[in-house]
């Protein structure tokens, strides 16, 4: 099977990304690379892509990563129907009962002369 997946390029704290057909099994620095049908640069937000390319292989199969698949649709490249978006992660606390902003208010002691309407 197939995946069009995000390939890790330039130096460090600088990273470019080739956008890539290859074998799902393979890592993907292996190397073994079946098609290069893009580049990516995140600092520039720079995107080379060859549609027909990815359009050809989307529908003879070819699994998109969640992060390709979002490149994709936001450059106007038609996904297939088969396609399912990944679920969009919400993030929860682990005990939320311990959070400082759930725990229940201290009420202020008001001060003894306040109380007795006595003033010094």
């Amino acid at each position: 099977m197939l995946a069009i997946r995000m390939q890790r390029n330039g130096r460090a704290h600088y990273p470019t990304y080739r956008i890539v057909v290859q074998e799902s099994q393979r890592h993907p620095l292996s190397g073994r690379v079946v098609a290069e049908v893009g580049n990516y640069n995140p600092a520039t937000k720079a995107l080379t892509l060859d549609k027909e390319k990815v359009e050809k292989y989307l529908n003879n199969g070819a699994q998109p990563s969640s992060r390709v698949a979002y490149i994709l649709k936001k450059n106007g490249v038609a996904m297939p129907k088969w396609y399912k978006e990944a679920p969009i992660k919400k993030a929860t606390a682990k005990h939320a009962d311990k959070l400082r902003k759930n725990q229940p208010k201290e009420e202020v002691a008001p001060e003894a002369s306040a109380e007795t309407g006595e003033t010094e």
